[in-house]
C-alpha cells in the first residue's frame, strides 16, 4: 500500500468532473468517515480518470478497492488536521484552484471548451472544487507532518536498487529540462488611449440610452468568457487570488447600476457596470478592450530579449537571475522559468509532453540546442491568446537508458524514500482509523487494507 494517498486534490477534481460528464447521479453513500462522506459517484470519477489516463485504457487490478482506501484514508488524514489545527491557508486553496483550472484549460483547448465538456462555468468550478482542493491540502499538511523527519541512507537506497531485477529496472526515454523567459510586448501609450476612448465612448452610449451595456459586452468584449456569461461575473470581496486586484477594487468602489471609468488591469482596459451587492458579494458586467499590440511592439521584445540572451551567454548573469529580474511570466518567480511535469511536479519531461497549444513549438526549437543553449527570441501566443516574444534555454537532456545508480541515484533515492513513507503512513493509519467512526458498504469490506483497518477498529 505504498501508493496510499496517491490521490491528490488535483485527481479527486478531474474524477469528479469526469463523474459530472457522465452526469452520474450521487445515489449512494459508499462510505462515512467521521462527519464526511464517499459517494459512489466519487468512486465511479475517479475509475474513469484511472482509465482515461491509463495508456491502453485498461484499469490495473482492484483499481475500485484501491480508490476506495486512498480516499478513506484522505478523509482520515483530513480528520486528524482539523484535530491537529494544521494550518492551510485561503490563498494556498485559491492559488490550487487557478492552477487546476488553468490545468483544464490546456487539457481542452479553451475555457469555452471546457464548459462544454464539464458542463461548468469557471465560477461554478472555483465554487464546487473549493472544499476538495482544502481536504487535499489539509491532507498534504497531515501527511507531511508524519513523515518530515524520515530519511533513507545509501545503503538502504542500494537496497532497493538490488531488489530488482536487472532486466526488469525502468527504461528512460530521453528527458529534458527547459526553461523559457518571456517578455510581453507592452502596447504604445497611442493604442491603450484608442482603447480607453473606445471604452468611453460605450459608457456615454450606454448613459444616453442609445445601447445597452450586455450588447455592447457581446458584440465588443475581449474576455474570452463572454460568449458563455455575457461578461457577468459574481465576485467576493476576499476573492483576491482569483481576479485582478485592480479590477476586483474597482468592482467593489461602484454602487448598483454604476458604470466605472476604463480600469486597466493585468488584461487589458475594462469597463465594469455594477449589477447587484449583497454583503461581500458584487455581480458586475465588463467590457475588455486590449490595447493592439503592433509589430514595431513586438520588434522592441525581441530587441530586449537578444540583449538579455547576449548577457546570459556573456556569464553577466544567469538564467535563473535573467527570470526573475526580466521575465513577465506570472509564475515565473515560482517556477524560475522551467517548465513543470504536472505529472510529477518535477521538471523532467519528453518531448510528448510538450503538446499544449503555447509550448507546442518549442519542440523546434530545441532540434538546434545543446544542454546549455539558448535559442533566438521567437514570437508566439499564449494560453490567453496574448502575443509574446521568449527565448528557450536547454538546461538538460538525458539520452535513453535503463536505469542504474550513476545516472540516476536521485531516482532511486526518492523511490527508496516514498516507500518509507509510505510504510510510516500505512502504520499512522492503522494506528489512527480506530479513534474515528467508519462506515464502508458491504461491497468494499473485503478491500485490502479496507479489512485490515475494520479489524483493527474491531479490537478497540
Amino acid at each position: 500500500m505504498n501508493k496510499l494517498l496517491a490521490l491528490s486534490a488535483a485527481s479527486l477534481l478531474f474524477g469528479q468532473i469526469a463523474a459530472g460528464q457522465q452526469r452520474m447521479v450521487a445515489d449512494k453513500i459508499a462510505a462515512i468517515v467521521g462527519d464526511k462522506i464517499i459517494l459512489k459517484s466519487d468512486i465511479d470519477g475517479e475509475v474513469m480518470n484511472l482509465q482515461r489516463n491509463s495508456p491502453d485504457n485498461t484499469l490495473p487490478p482492484n483499481a475500485t478497492c484501491t480508490i476506495m482506501e486512498q480516499i478513506i484514508a484522505q478523509k482520515v488524514m483530513v480528520l486528524q488536521a482539523e484535530r491537529d489545527s494544521l494550518p492551510v491557508s485561503d490563498a494556498d486553496v485559491d492559488g490550487q484552484i487557478e492552477n487546476r483550472i488553468r490545468y483544464f484549460e490546456d487539457l481542452y483547448g479553451s475555457r469555452e471548451k471546457m464548459k462544454e465538456i464539464t458542463g461548468y462555468s469557471i465560477y461554478q468550478l472555483r465554487e464546487r472544487f473549493r472544499q476538495p482542493i482544502k481536504e487535499g491540502l489539509q491532507a498534504k499538511a497531515m501527511r507531511d507532518k508524519i513523515v518530515d523527519a524520515i530519511k533513507v541512507t545509501p545503503s538502504e537506497v542500494q537496497k532497493e536498487y538490488d531488489r530488482i531485477p536487472k532486466d526488469s529496472l525502468h527504461f528512460y526515454e530521453s528527458e529534458l529540462e527547459i526553461g523559457q523567459l518571456i517578455v510581453l510586448p507592452k502596447a504604445t501609450k497611442e493604442m491603450e488611449q484608442y482603447a480607453i476612448d473606445r471604452l468611453q465612448d460605450f459608457k456615454k452610449r450606454v448613459e444616453k440610452k442609445e445601447s445597452d451595456f450586455g450588447s455592447l459586452a457581446i458584440l465588443y468584449s475581449e474576455d474570452p468568457g463572454v460568449k458563455d456569461n455575457k461578461g457577468v461575473y459574481v465576485l467576493n470581496r476576499n476573492d483576491k487570488g482569483n481576479w485582478d486586484p485592480d479590477f476586483l477594487a474597482a468592482s467593489f468602489r461602484l454602487k448598483e447600476g454604476e458604470i466605472s471609468s476604463p480600469v486597466k488591469s493585468q488584461f487589458g482596459y475594462h469597463l465594469i457596470q455594477c449589477i447587484r451587492r449583497q454583503g461581500d458579494n458584487v455581480t458586475v458586467q465588463h467590457i475588455l478592450v486590449k490595447p493592439n499590440i503592433t509589430k514595431s511592439d513586438i520588434d522592441l521584445a525581441t530587441k530586449k530579449l537578444d540583449s538579455i540572451r547576449s548577457n546570459i551567454a556573456n556569464h553577466t548573469y544567469t538564467f535563473a537571475e535573467a527570470v526573475t529580474k526580466y521575465s513577465d511570466a506570472e509564475m515565473a518567480k515560482f517556477d524560475g522559468g522551467m517548465l513543470q511535469n504536472r505529472m510529477t511536479g518535477g521538471t523532467l519531461l519528453t518531448i510528448d509532453q510538450l503538446d499544449d497549444p503555447s509550448t507546442r513549438d518549442i519542440v523546434l526549437m530545441l532540434d538546434t540546442l545543446k544542454p546549455g543553449g539558448l535559442s533566438s527570441p521567437a514570437q508566439f501566443t499564449d494560453e490567453r491568446g496574448r502575443v509574446g516574444v521568449r527565448i528557450v534555454y536547454l538546461k538538460t537532456r538525458t539520452q535513453p537508458h535503463r536505469e542504474n545508480l550513476q545516472d540516476d541515484y536521485s531516482r532511486v533515492q526518492q523511490r527508496t524514500l516514498q516507500i518509507k513513507q509510505g510504510d510510516a503512513v500505512n502504520k499512522w493509519l492503522i494506528e489512527k482509523i480506530p479513534t474515528y467512526y467508519i462506515h464502508v458498504e458491504e461491497e468494499f469490506k473485503n478491500c485490502n487494507n479496507i479489512s485490515k483497518w475494520l479489524a483493527s477498529m474491531a479490537k478497540q
